[in-house]
This record gives C-alpha cells, sequence and structure tokens, in this order.
C-alpha cells in the first residue's frame, strides 16, 4: 500500500468537490441501493439510520466532503477515522467487505455525474477509497487483536444470556448480562459500547449499539435502554426480553471514554437516556477512589422519566469531591424542590459555565442532538478547548458535526 497519494489524485479528487457539494447525497443513496442489494452486506448496517429520512446517508455524504475536501490535509479527519474504525469493528467489518462499498461507490459516481465522472476521474477516486480503506482496515485488524487479547475478550459474536431486568423509570430499563459460556468477559472503558446482533420475528438482522452503564467488573455488562417510539429494538428489548433470553454480543467498542488518570476536574454532562456512560464512568471513579473534582450534572423531563436517580445521588454522597445536580424541565405535580430535583427547566448555557471549572475540566457530554449542540457550542464559544470537550451520541453525527 502507498503510503502517499500522488499530487495529481489528490487534485483530481479536490476538483470534485463542487460536485460533491451539489450531488453528494444522489450519489450516496444511489451506492447504498447498490450495496444493499447484496443481503450480507445490508446486515451489516443499522438500517434505522438509512431510507429516505435516515440519517446515515447525510452522515456519509458529510463524511465524503470531508475527505475530499482534507485529502491534502488527513490528520484534521483522525478523530472521525477513528470513530469509524471503532463502529466498525462493533459491526464487525471485515477486509472482505472493503471491495463491495469500493464498488458501489465508484459505480454511483458514475451513475449520478455521468460524462463528468471521466476514467481519470474514477481512477483518482479508486486511488482515494483504497488509501482510506487501508487505513481503516489496518486500525480494525488492531482493535480486533486487542479485543481477542485481552482477558475475556473475543471476536466475533459472543452469546449472552439476560440474568436481569431492571425498571429505571418510564422509559428506562436495564439489562445485566451474563455471557451463556459462563467465562470472564472483557474489561471495558469506561463510556464504551456493545454491539448487538438480534434476530427479531420478521424482520431482517437488526444491530445496535448501546452504551455500557456500569462500571468494569469482569463478569458481564450492564446496558439501560430507552423504549424508543416505533423502535424496533428498543421495544423488543422491552416487551420480549426476558431473564433467560440470549443475545449475540460484540466485543466493547468505542472511542469516548473516560482515561485511567484524568487530571482535571471531571464534568459528566448528560440529557436523557445520555446518562448511561455517565454512570458507567461515575461508578469507575468512585470504585478507583480517584482524587479529583467530579461534578455530575443530569437534565429529564421529570421524577418518572430520571432513571437511576438514587443510584446516583448514593455515589455522590458517599465520595468527597463528588457533586450531582439534577435538572427536571418540566416537574410534576407534587414533586418537591430540593428532594425530586434541584432546578427546574433546562441546563441553560449561563448555568454551566458559571457552576462548572470551566478554566481547567474536562467535558463529558450525551444527550439528544440539540442538547448536545447546545452544550458543545456554548463550552467552545466559552473558551474551552476542543481537547477538553469529548462527547458520544446515538446515531450518525452530521449534525452535530456540521455545527
Amino acid at each position: 500500500m502507498s503510503k502517499t497519494l500522488d499530487e495529481r489524485t489528490i487534485a483530481l479528487v479536490k476538483a470534485t468537490v463542487p460536485a460533491l457539494e451539489a450531488h453528494g447525497l444522489d450519489i450516496v443513496r444511489e451506492m447504498y441501493d447498490r450495496m444493499f442489494r447484496n443481503h450480507e452486506i445490508r446486515d451489516l448496517f443499522n438500517q434505522s439510520h438509512h431510507g429516505d429520512s435516515g440519517s446515515q446517508p447525510k452522515a456519509l455524504t458529510g463524511a465524503i466532503l470531508a475527505y475530499a475536501s482534507n485529502i491534502d490535509n488527513l490528520s484534521a479527519l483522525a478523530p472521525a477515522v477513528e470513530r469509524i474504525a471503532q463502529k466498525h469493528a462493533g459491526l464487525q467489518i471485515l477486509p472482505d467487505h472493503y471491495p463491495h462499498v469500493g464498488e458501489a461507490l465508484l459505480g454511483a459516481i458514475e451513475a449520478i455525474l455521468g460524462e463528468a465522472a471521466t476514467p481519470e476521474i474514477l481512477t483518482a477516486w479508486g486511488e482515494a477509497y483504497w488509501f482510506l480503506a487501508n487505513i481503516l482496515i489496518a486500525r480494525e485488524n488492531r482493535i480486533y487483536e486487542a479485543q481477542k487479547d485481552s482477558e475475556g475478550g473475543w471476536n466475533g459474536w459472543r452469546d449472552f444470556h439476560v440474568a436481569e431486568k431492571i425498571r429505571e423509570s418510564s422509559v428506562i430499563t436495564s439489562f445485566l448480562l451474563r455471557p451463556a459460556d459462563g467465562g470472564p468477559v472483557m474489561r471495558h472503558k469506561p463510556g464504551q459500547y456493545l454491539t448487538f446482533w438480534f434476530d427479531i420475528p420478521g424482520h431482517a438482522p437488526v444491530k445496535r449499539n448501546y452504551s455500557i452503564s456500569g462500571a468494569a467488573d469482569g463478569k458481564g455488562y450492564r446496558i439501560s435502554v430507552k423504549r424508543e417510539p416505533q423502535g424496533l429494538a428498543s421495544g423488543w428489548l422491552h416487551d420480549s426480553a426476558q431473564p433467560g433470553t440470549i443475545l449475540k454480543v460484540a466485543a466493547p467498542a468505542g472511542e469516548f471514554f473516560l482515561p485511567q488518570h484524568p487530571e482535571n476536574p471531571v464534568v459528566l454532562l448528560s440529557g436523557g437516556v445520555g446518562l448511561t456512560p455517565m454512570v458507567a464512568m461515575l461508578e469507575d471513579m468512585a470504585a478507583r477512589g480517584l482524587d479529583v473534582p467530579v461534578h455530575y450534572i443530569h437534565g429529564t423531563h421529570n421524577r418518572d422519566t430520571h432513571a437511576m436517580r438514587d443510584h446516583v445521588r448514593g455515589i455522590a454522597a458517599a465520595n468527597p469531591g463528588f457533586s450531582c445536580v439534577d435538572f427536571h424541565q418540566t416537574p410534576l405535580p407534587g414533586e418537591q424542590p430540593g428532594v425530586d430535583y434541584d432546578h427546574a427547566g433546562i441546563i441553560t448555557d449561563a448555568w454551566l459555565l458559571s457552576n462548572t471549572p470551566v478554566a481547567r475540566a474536562d467535558y463529558y457530554i450525551c444527550g439528544p442532538r440539540p442538547f448536545l449542540r447546545a452544550a458543545v457550542s456554548a463550552l467552545s464559544l466559552a473558551g474551552v478547548p476542543a481537547s477538553r470537550i469529548h462527547y458520544e451520541f446515538f446515531g450518525p453525527a452530521d449534525e452535530l458535526l456540521a455545527a
């Protein structure tokens, strides 16, 4: 594999940027249509992110445009490459899958751009695709090796059974998972997720990522899942998965996690079900007795939707230097400030900047996209460098990255 792209290839790819800006989404939709004719390739993907209203085509369009625009400065794309590699590892993407994607991409470019897709342009994009593909393949291979070599680690899909099912709120339920083979499990980094393969009657295989919501113990995992309106996987888990149900699970993955030795104050900021990786981080720091200030800040609708409230408050109360602040956007009648919640309304920019150590803290943020956009924007505008703003979200990154 060449370690660099030649100047002519770079120039030809960059010359296609205006065409990608105008027709990129059409190219991506055509590409997916070609790929999904192969059911083996189709079943690798989370189908809920596809279709006319799906976010994955928009996300990939943005990624292709970013690649073309920065092809002479690929270091700018390093965080995105790592995120993609981690997602691919969860989905069990293998080197054998890449030729199918490359063929579909080049075929889509030719079909949509017509005569503008000259042989030179297609050759340049073929070289550019395989240059990036080989970077991803190499990184994914290292992830797979690390998973396999970890104590309790594995590659592929491993059977877990639901050991316990716990209703955390009116919309969130936790599932305690133990390996069906009775062996140890890989210790995840707090903030990482598991990828699941669900065989739901009447549907093609369903793939979903769920954040691990507890600290590592080497014995199993906990996920805490929100029932989404019209959510195929979340609805099946809530309604059909019971103690004893077997689930297919890939090893922990993800680039959003707490470092082993945090040096700065830590702010855990979440909205709704975004609390799941934050609870894992909180439990981990408490278990290890880390000597850094920890600020846990959570927003939800009301007492009924507030998951793990007593658990989190108990951790904060038992650990000096930990604080916990809850916001209820629309408290229910009978809710008491200071008892059921700390503040009514949403977490405002002004409150966040006035009540957290902006000058020194590392911020870990997870929640709905509007929540994330607001928090990341407020912190960035306040001068917090990107190196201290870490975030996770559920689904493709198109809107957040654009913001």
